[in-house]
């Protein structure tokens, strides 16, 4: 298997954003160390959002230090 899928969920879209930030940063530790690469260029995100406020929809996440 070489798919890997992460939900988020948080008060705001900022909140998820930055908890999805960390997270990911972690995974990335725990790959570096096990010798495995994530192809950011086939990576995605997709946000999903119940929410009908005025906010900003924009998700800025990262993998490798490159926003995805």
């Amino acid at each position: 298997m070489d798919d890997l899928i992460m939900a988020t969920r948080g008060e705001s879209i900022r909140a998820v954003e930055n908890y999805t930030n960390v997270e990911l940063s972690k995974i990335h530790g725990w790959a570096k160390k096990n010798k495995i690469k994530f192809n950011d260029n086939k990576s995605k995100v997709m946000l999903v959002s119940r929410r009908k406020r005025k906010e900003n929809k924009k998700i800025t996440v990262y993998l490798n230090n490159k926003p995805l």
